[in-house]
């Protein structure tokens, strides 16, 4: 570890003002934010052993100066240590605004160089004195004075330090200002005067940009991350050219731009060299500009195009802080991102989602800035601006913005631009534009081929199918190796030729970035990812001696399976596009306009790969679920969609927006073996019924139902097409009055045989109870649940369904269901009544003593026909037990009680155990669980357990009955009279004393087949004795779960007897 430059504040005075505690805690932070080796040199003891001088001393001689810093004020804001934490900025930034050195003539100017000027930046002097390496690879320049290096060209040294000779600055900053409105010219009228349109956004997120937020005394890392198109570029070049615009010598910053592209391509190299390259004059001092680092911003863009196997072990090994030391380009970015190299300098790094974890894997406490691109109210501008008159270009806007997921995309200018091009053609010519916005497919289709729209009377250009094959071939290539630049040597690598590409270049398909060293891109990524896909299309024929071995390798298959999906996130996309021209016509319209043979033989593929396979197993998760069905809506192709949903039984939907809506409706209509369905609609996907809105909501409110609703109807369809459907689940969802009102009336008329209905936590609050009116009467329904939300306007009507002649209810669960007195009244008189209700879930619904009474008044009526009743969480208390013991005397169907996490303490067991013991109950089954039982209750139990109870099922789960109370039921374990088979102990306290007593029972008992002993803590002796307990034959035990960690390997020898 390099020894440390002088500190911009005097530590050790702050250190001093600490107590003795506040000092360890001060150590112990230091500890935490040092997760590399700014410590790990330095010996614990030492930092531990250290007084507040002693600590000063230390982290003063040998520690970075900047990191020291950097983590002593983090440490005092973390400790409320604010009037320190204050001193050491406010000395920190003032060292730094009076310590430039002012260099009169060049013998100055080589005094500040070399570091013996008193006041000398501290940011400055924070840089490590490096050897005197020969920079033998980069000939354009040689090293000036620069910490102790000798100066050949002092003229200019000078001029760098002092600042360039007038004009030069300004024309970097005037090419560079060319280049960034150069991106936007082809999608943005009158770019060069609406940058600050697209930018101001962002800009004001990121504090060098930014003069109202405070800069702080340390550099920043800001992460630009988004998706592709939406302007990260533009704006890192923004920023370069805004850094530079301060005309003072003495405050001249510099900034380098550097490529993902440029780097993935760069061998072993130094630092320099690759500034060398990017700097606008690279016959400049380069190294004095670099001594200079507070002052230099360094945009890496497209940190994506780094991303590989042979790049990602690279960026973390091999570190160092010599920026004229050669070494691999991806180690030299790390060493930058890491902050070993530079640390004083700016940096500004821009991404893609897919790449950000990665990222963030590298940088230091990032200021991460996410970029969504066009706002909704910027694509209404620009549909306006580029399509002229009004009334077209709201026309066109609403279209694009009722594809949710195309509206999406057109945050991207470059997709804005694409939609403007071919809907502006086709509404000239007065074609329907709603199919070009159906999909993303039949877009970028329509744009495609509108580029190469013949001339009427003509038909494609001798070469434009040569010239299709090779472009789709590099789009192919460039998905599989996750890059969206394409050099010299990836034509070259394809054998595709310049020529080949020109078509393209001309109608703007394909963009030649000079920035990335001449590199190829494509207007969007999109396009890239749906010419990839219309490889498979041109059939082989059109790809076969292409020499792309990387394409064929699998296929189809390769393409969409999973395992490759993780690794590479264009596949997906790709993938959807391949569906889409699925689509006969559009493959015809392809072959059409550019004059190639086209094939979609691979359609039995996709079915092949997607839905038929039983290793995929499309619907057997949400998320692939979601996936197939948006990949079948991009095809719009009936038939297919019809293959694909022939076997279909069980689907869950995940409603996230309109466009699954869209999509789910699409597929699902076609659906005819369904019988079982999951339904979870998000906020946001219906707009709520508020009449509290204003004229101007409730319009768009009717707007979204126009549009929506349909979709929503041709989704409900599955209720008339599928007469096996018997489950039904909805929840989490927010549906809308008008939704609720569809979807009941559809249940109501459609021929279905629903017979298990699940209902919860959903929106409106009217839905439960118009639910419960539709299935008054149904006799197919046997199952219904209904949990959360107001359902108190429910229960009268839920009466209604128990006491209806027909009904055939079994089960009904009502969870968190807030009910008056008067309303159990009626429910307990529904339970005399129904003839057919079994089992009563009553999950977290409060039961006052007046209702817990009525409740065991029902038990208690010999009409009543429930077998199973769960209290769990019902506020019941002893009290209430007196009422329940009775309801078990004299109740001889009741075979299952659940009263869990209930506070029914000892003396509510003891009041239950009375009448469990009547020989007349027939109680299985007995849930205690979480219900404060100690070892007197397990007494009452043992008691009961020995009269021959009826009892089989036993849960004293996370109650403290401890060795005692294990005791008493080992008793009753031991004697033939008890017949219990299961028993669960879970979390009671039992320790390995206890082990003996429990091994004893299990060796005498003949009818307990399955014990819980979970997080208990019995250690190895005990496990041990009861795995020999296990291996008599006289022991019938055959389930025992015990999870403790210290009995695993105990624990495996367990499972195989």
């Amino acid at each position: 570890m390099e020894p440390s430059a002088q500190l911009g504040f005097s530590l050790q005075p702050l250190l001093e003002q600490l107590s003795q505690d506040e000092l360890s805690q001060f150590k112990s932070l230091l500890r935490s934010l040092s997760p590399q080796e700014e410590l790990q040199h330095i010996p614990v003891t030492e930092v531990e052993e250290a007084d507040g001088k002693q600590l000063a001393e230390i982290l003063t001689n040998r520690c970075p100066s900047h990191w020291v810093e950097m983590v002593t004020i983090q440490v005092f804001d973390k400790m409320n240590q604010t009037d320190l934490s204050e001193r050491a900025k406010d000395e920190l930034m003032g060292f730094t605004r009076t310590s430039e050195p002012k260099c009169a003539n060049l013998e100055e100017t080589q005094q500040c160089a070399k570091g013996k000027e008193p006041g000398w930046s501290v940011l400055e002097r924070a840089k490590p004195q490096l050897p005197h390496p020969v920079l033998s690879s980069a000939p354009s320049f040689s090293l000036t004075q620069v910490q102790g290096e000798d100066v050949p060209n002092p003229e200019a040294a000078k001029e760098v330090l002092e600042g360039e000779k007038p004009g030069k600055q300004d024309k970097y900053r005037s090419v560079l200002k060319e280049k960034v409105q150069q991106i936007w010219k082809n999608f943005w009228p009158g770019a060069s005067e609406n940058i600050h349109t697209v930018t101001q956004r962002y800009e004001t997120q990121i504090p060098f940009c930014n003069p109202k937020m405070l800069g702080g005394p340390f550099p920043h890392t800001v992460v630009l991350h988004g998706p592709a198109g939406v302007g990260k570029t533009t704006l890192a070049k923004k920023c370069t050219l805004d850094w530079t615009q301060d005309s003072l010598a003495q405050t001249r910053r510099v900034a380098f731009y550097l490529s993902g592209k440029v780097l993935s391509r760069k061998g072993t190299c130094s630092f320099a060299e690759l500034l060398a390259e990017s700097a606008p004059d690279p016959q400049r001092a380069l190294p004095q500009v670099l001594a200079q680092a507070h002052k230099l911003l360094l945009v890496i863009d497209a940190f994506e195009e780094l991303r590989g196997p042979w790049c990602t072990g690279a960026l973390e090994h091999d570190l160092g802080g010599d920026w004229r030391t050669r070494r691999p380009a991806p180690v030299l970015l790390g060493s930058l991102l890491k902050r070993k190299l530079f640390p004083t300098a700016t940096l500004l790094v821009t991404t893609r989602p897919e790449a950000l974890r990665e990222l963030r894997l590298l940088v230091q406490q990032p200021l991460l800035v996410e970029m969504e691109g066009l706002s909704e109210r910027d694509r209404r501008a620009y549909f306006l601006r580029h399509l002229g008159e009004e009334a077209q270009a709201l026309r066109a806007f609403q279209l694009m913005r009722s594809n949710s997921a195309l509206f999406r995309m057109g945050a991207a200018p470059a997709v804005c631009w694409m939609a403007c091009t071919c809907l502006r053609l086709q509404m000239a010519e007065g074609a329907d534009p709603r199919p070009t916005c159906q999909t993303a497919t039949s877009l970028l289709l329509h744009f495609l081929c509108s580029r190469f729209a013949p001339a009427r009377g003509q038909g494609p250009g001798p070469h434009l199918a040569a010239a299709l094959q090779a472009l789709c071939l590099l789009a192919a290539e460039g998905t599989w190796a996750q890059t969206s630049a394409f050099d010299g040597l990836d034509l070259r690598r394809l054998g595709v030729h310049e020529s080949d590409l020109r078509p393209f270049l001309d109608r703007g398909i394909l963009q030649k970035d000079r920035d990335t060293g001449g590199c190829y891109r494509f207007v969007h990524l999109s396009i890239q990812h749906f010419l990839a896909a219309a490889l498979c299309v041109l059939g082989s024929e059109g790809h076969q001696d292409a020499g792309n071995p990387v394409w064929h390798a699998g296929g189809v298959q390769r393409l969409l399976s999973k395992e490759e999906g993780f690794k590479n996130p264009h596949l997906a996309p790709v993938g959807r596009f391949l569906f889409g021209l699925a689509n006969e016509k559009r493959a015809r319209k392809l072959a059409t306009t550019f004059g190639c043979p086209v094939s979609t033989e691979f359609k039995r593929e996709l079915l092949e790969c997607t839905v038929r396979s039983p290793e995929h197993r499309p619907f057997s998760s949400v998320t692939d679920t979601k996936e197939t069905l948006y990949c079948l809506y991009e095809s719009q192709e009936e038939q297919l969609v019809k293959e694909a949903m022939a076997q279909v039984t069980e689907v869950s939907l995940h409603l996230e927006d309109t466009s699954d809506l869209v999509h789910a409706s699409f597929c699902l209509k076609h659906c005819d073996r369904l019988q079982k369905m999951w339904l979870r609609v998000a906020k946001g996907t219906f707009l709520e019924n508020d009449t509290a809105w204003g004229s101007e909501a409730q319009a768009d409110r009717f707007r979204n139902d126009q549009y929506v609703l349909p979709f929503w109807m041709d989704l409900l369809s599955v209720f008339d097409s599928n007469k096996s459907l018997v489950f039904l689940d909805i929840s989490q969802s927010f549906l809308s009055t008008s939704s609720v009102k569809l979807l009941c009336e559809k249940i109501d008329s459609a021929p279905h045989n629903l017979q298990k209905v699940v209902l919860k936590n959903t929106f409106p609050a009217d839905t439960y109870r118009n639910f419960c009116v539709v299935f008054c009467g149904h006799e197919t329904l046997t199952h219904l649940t209904l949990q959360g939300n107001d359902q108190s306007d429910m229960l009268p009507v839920l009466c209604e369904i128990l006491t209806h002649p027909q009904c055939k209810l079994q089960y009904l669960r009502l969870v968190s269901c807030s009910v008056t007195p008067q309303q159990w009244a009626h429910l307990s008189c529904s339970l005399r009544i129904s003839q057919s209700l079994t089992c009563l879930n009553l999950t977290g619904i409060e039961l006052r003593e007046e209702s817990a009474k009525l409740l065991c008044t029902s038990l208690r009526h010999p009409k009543c026909f429930l077998q199973r009743l769960s209290l769990e969480d019902c506020h019941l208390t002893k009290a209430c037990c007196k009422e329940l013991s009775s309801a078990l005397i004299v109740n001889q169907r009741l075979t299952h009680l659940c009263l869990a996490k209930n506070a029914l303490g000892d003396g509510g067991v003891k009041l239950l155990c009375e009448g469990l013991s009547y020989p007349d109950c027939q109680l299985q089954g007995l849930v205690l669980w979480y219900c404060s039982i100690t070892s007197s209750g397990c007494n009452y139990l043992s008691t009961l357990l020995q009269q021959n109870s009826s009892l089989t099922h036993l849960d004293l789960g996370l109650n403290h009955i401890g060795f005692t109370g294990l005791k008493f039921l080992c008793e009753a374990l031991k004697k033939p009279t008890c017949n219990l088979k299961c028993l669960w102990l879970w979390g009671c306290a039992i320790t390995p004393f206890c082990s003996g007593v429990l091994s004893s029972a299990l060796g005498s008992n003949q009818s307990l087949v399955t014990l819980d002993l979970g997080q208990n803590s019995l250690g190895y002796s005990g496990v041990k004795m009861l795995c020999d307990t296990l291996k008599l034959q006289r022991c019938s035990l055959r389930t025992l779960r015990y999870d403790s960690p210290a009995a695993h390997g105990v624990s495996s020898r367990m499972v195989g007897l």
